[in-house]
């Protein structure tokens, strides 16, 4: 049985995590914060020596920012494109310092499940949806369980990347050669240099996370003789969309696609599109990676491969939470429809909220990157706004839940101007992503998240 005034968990210590914190706090509800890393926002430090395509004005939760004013704290130039580093040594850290804050995070503490007290996923009960949540957590003193009158799971998808293997599932051998293949965006003119100098990398993926590692190795290639650069695509190279250029409305999002465009054009990196990876096997010092370019089989020799081929969500602690999942993207089903690569690549979706984010579980959201499921994109603003309306929601402010507070800036692309030629420029269709209070229909061209904003340093 789980007694006294139970707060809201919040999974995650990262920005979303912190930012629904303090949303709730503002709200007068009492937030609990747990964090499976050893400090706060562990998946941002992992990416600390990317610097993002989002200036700070889109980068700081508003409630956040009134929590780091009232500490006399003073708010970084609006304009400056912070690097994952200063994401967290001048906002997420400070936040989490501040009075109000430090006493409400728990790092260190995993969350291994969640489900409603006395009830199991298949059990109704009377009072199902009036059972408070319990979660069960590693920390350093064994499984301890955790009550809450309401959860938002946080934790993102950086620890769960894609693999590299062709049919989502790992590819024969990429387990077994995991000490040479990495997933994200490498540390590659940083702390991971000499992996990378005089060798050949093999780069998965077609997402701004590839962009960054591809134009980080060509960086270092015209530093390091013998540096080669393989990027393979999943798709024709007609298809693969490098963003919307001069039309983006970030403009540093748009050059970061024009350079990793003219990389391909110029040769100076080595284009295999499509290329389908089958098997992952070591030969001497280096990778053998066989597949199939089109309908005939391929190989390349490469001694390293970073994976950059987006991420899924982590569903293992929640199986005794009754959700409701699109079957492809894996995201809320009023909200898959809007996000699906498979539909649309504008770039631009109108802000979300509580309604979109809801589940059968009554008091259990997801917000953040691990809302979109396997969707590719992101952008820290549309969280921020994600766990407003959600605390205000918990709060009983039905309207201000479903008020909408946020405008996104377009990427100026199109999935219908992928028409001409293999890297063909792309014509402007998206209008203002700004969401109306009641959710409605959205044309097919103007329904996509902005790209997740990292760029090369």
């Amino acid at each position: 049985m789980i007694a006294g005034p139970l707060p809201v968990a919040i999974i995650g210590a990262g920005p979303i995590g912190l930012a629904a914190a303090a949303q709730l706090l503002e709200r007068g509800l009492e937030p609990l914060v747990l964090e499976a890393g050893a400090e706060i926002a562990a998946s941002v430090r992992a990416w600390a020596h990317v610097r993002m395509f989002s200036p700070w004005r889109f980068n700081m939760d508003a409630a956040a920012r009134r929590l780091l004013e009232a500490t006399g704290r003073a708010a970084p130039d609006l304009d400056h494109f912070p690097t994952g580093g200063e994401l967290v040594g001048h906002y997420l850290a400070p936040l989490a310092a501040t009075p109000a804050l430090h006493d409400r995070i728990r790092t260190g503490v995993r969350v291994i499940g969640v489900a409603r007290s006395d009830h199991g996923r298949l059990y109704d009960g009377t009072h199902r949806n009036e059972a408070p949540f319990v979660l069960h957590a590693e920390t350093g003193n064994g499984i301890e369980a955790i009550g809450a009158r309401a959860v938002i799971d946080c934790s993102g998808t950086w620890t769960a990347p894609n693999p590299a293997g062709a049919h989502g599932i790992p590819a024969p051998g990429e387990a077994e050669n995991g000490d040479r293949i990495a997933h994200g965006i490498p540390d590659i003119l940083g702390s991971e240099r000499a992996r990378y100098s005089g060798r050949t990398t093999l780069v998965l993926g077609a997402g701004h996370s590839a962009m960054n590692a591809v134009l980080d190795l060509a960086s270092l290639a015209r530093e390091a003789p013998g540096t080669r650069i393989l990027w393979a695509f999943r798709r024709p190279l007609a298809a693969v969309n490098f963003g919307g250029g001069a039309r983006d409305g970030l403009a540093e999002r748009g050059a970061l696609g024009a350079r990793a465009q003219s990389l391909v054009e110029s040769g100076a990196v080595t284009a295999l599109a499509p290329f389908l990876i089958d098997r992952i096997a070591a030969e001497g010092d280096a990778l053998l990676v066989t597949g199939r370019q089109g309908e005939r089989a391929a190989a390349v020799r490469a001694d390293r491969i970073v994976v950059a081929a987006g991420f899924r969500p982590d569903l293992s602690f929640l199986r005794e939470v009754r959700l409701a999942l699109d079957p492809a993207v894996e995201a809320p089903p009023a909200l898959a429809p809007l996000i699906d690569p498979n539909l649309h690549s504008c770039g631009t979706v109108r802000p979300h909220g509580e309604a979109e984010l809801r589940h059968p579980e009554a008091g259990f959201y997801i917000a953040g990157m691990k809302s979109y499921g396997r969707a590719p994109t992101f952008l820290l603003a549309t969280g921020h706004e994600q766990v407003r309306s959600i605390a205000a929601f918990l709060a009983g402010d039905v309207e201000a839940a479903r008020r909408v507070e946020l405008v996104l800036p377009e990427t100026g692309v199109c999935s219908t101007d992928r028409v001409v030629g293999p890297l063909a420029a792309s014509r402007e269709c998206c209008g203002p992503a700004v969401q109306t209070p009641m959710p409605g229909a959205v044309s097919a061209c103007c329904s996509n998240p902005p790209a997740p904003e990292l760029r090369s340093p």
